[in-house]
């Protein structure tokens, strides 16, 4: 008789590793803006930057081949960029901003969504997302959302979530929302950062997803694994894409 996945909780050496790794990080990625590395990651290599002309969008690793082990979890740290034309930064940014209609623009992942509150470049925003790769799982998440101009041609987002309840038997009488860091663990924090930089033709759009989820139980790889190990890149590429459709669609 297959194994099925047992509820488990969020240690909180876990959390203390991912919050090291994401100051590290977030360290690393203020250098970037003094100019000792292209403001795109695209840019950094010529082949991923004739990619993103050629409308792909690659996604990788940010660095190594796989997710990073910690104690009890994985850090999922993937990099994508799209190039969206015929847009400007200005419009670019007000679709993203657009939160009460992310649930008609990054479907069918993102189920519901709304905007909380607003003031100046932040915003709180909930999501209720549906992940579904052998098995479903449904999740109520709180996002804490800022923005910052660069200059007038470049911006940056930086999103992080603040709560993530797994929902079982979501959308019927008897759905219940579990206490955040509770449940099955596959998604246990996202920290994104995005970059835009409005350029010939368009917009470069970049996003750079740091996600924390469960390890993967002995015997259990046939059913966690593509679930931990494929979606953030799939999740990735998607909402760029979804991106760069909805932007397309105003030009029509």
């Amino acid at each position: 008789m297959p194994q099925t996945p047992t509820t488990v909780q969020l240690p909180p050496q876990t959390l203390e590793t991912f919050a090291r790794y994401i100051s590290n990080e977030e360290a690393a990625m203020e250098q970037t803006l003094k100019g000792s590395a292209p403001f795109l990651w695209s840019e950094a290599i010529p082949e991923r930057a004739k990619q993103v002309q050629a409308r792909k969008v690659p996604a990788q690793f940010w660095s190594g081949r796989g997710p990073l082990k910690v104690p009890n979890g994985l850090i999922h740290d993937w990099i994508g960029a799209a190039f969206i034309p015929s847009t400007t930064l200005e419009e670019t940014l007000a679709l993203i901003q657009d939160y009460d209609h992310h649930q008609n623009i990054y479907q069918p992942e993102v189920i519901a969504s709304k905007l909380i509150s607003h003031q100046g470049n932040d915003f709180q925003i909930y999501l209720r997302l549906l992940k579904k790769k052998i098995i479903t799982v449904v999740l109520d998440t709180d996002h804490d959302v800022h923005y910052g101009s660069v200059d007038p041609t470049r911006a940056l987002c930086r999103s992080y979530t603040t709560r993530i309840a797994e929902v079982q038997n979501a959308g019927t009488p008897n759905e219940k929302v579990l206490p955040p860091d509770t449940g099955y663990g596959f998604l246990w924090r996202l920290y994104s950062y995005w970059r835009f930089q409005e350029q010939e033709g368009g917009v470069g759009t970049e996003c750079r997803a740091i996600s924390l989820t469960r390890d993967v139980p002995l015997g259990l790889g046939w059913m966690i694994e593509p679930i931990i190990q494929k979606l953030p890149k799939e999740s990735l590429i998607r909402t760029l894409e979804a991106t760069r459709q909805a932007l397309q669609a105003k030009v029509k």
